[in-house]
């Protein structure tokens, strides 16, 4: 049995404006992320728009940039 500890459904996050990579493909496997009010971040799957979105904080969200950009996470599609 799975536990949701951070989350809310996606369709609850009203008048946020979602993004996904330019990189994304067609089939639509990606994810999106929101900029919330509040100053956090949602991201969401875009083939469950509905579904699921993760909050992060900025501080949490560059973290995962900066290591993606550095190729931390390159071995996770290889």
């Amino acid at each position: 049995m799975h536990h949701t500890y951070n989350g809310m459904a996606a369709a609850d996050l009203d008048g946020v404006v979602w993004q996904k990579s330019q990189h994304s493909n067609s089939k639509g496997n990606c994810v999106e992320f929101a900029a919330l009010p509040d100053g956090a971040v949602a991201m969401r799957n875009s083939r469950f728009p509905d579904g699921p979105a993760l909050i992060y904080t900025r501080d949490e969200i560059a973290a995962m940039l900066l290591g993606a950009k550095d190729g931390e996470f390159d071995h996770l599609v290889a």
